[in-house]
């Protein structure tokens, strides 16, 4: 999976809809080995995202779960130490 696509089910603030294009454009981005497509391939780039996106909307509605949404910092801050205890601590900026 693409390192920057990040989980957007039960998360509090709730995920929007910007969160899920991007997520959408990231996944076409990585399928079609392609950051940013040609004139001739543009509208079906396009096309796919608005599709990926749109279904993943209708995912994420769907899904129903008893857990409560996890804290966006909080997971954030896992992740920043899990990283650090793996690569190190990050350099002064």
């Amino acid at each position: 999976m693409c390192r920057n696509i990040r989980p957007l089910y039960n998360v509090a603030p709730e995920t929007t809809s910007q969160e899920v294009h991007d997520a959408a454009l990231q996944y076409v981005r990585k399928v079609s080995g392609m950051t940013k497509p040609s004139q001739a391939n543009a509208e079906v780039f396009q096309r796919a995202v608005d599709e990926i996106a749109h279904t993943t909307e209708h995912l994420l509605a769907d899904l129903v779960t008893s857990a409560p949404p996890k804290d966006r910092e909080v997971e954030r801050e896992k992740a920043r130490a899990r990283n650090a205890k793996r690569f190190g601590q990050p350099a002064a900026s």
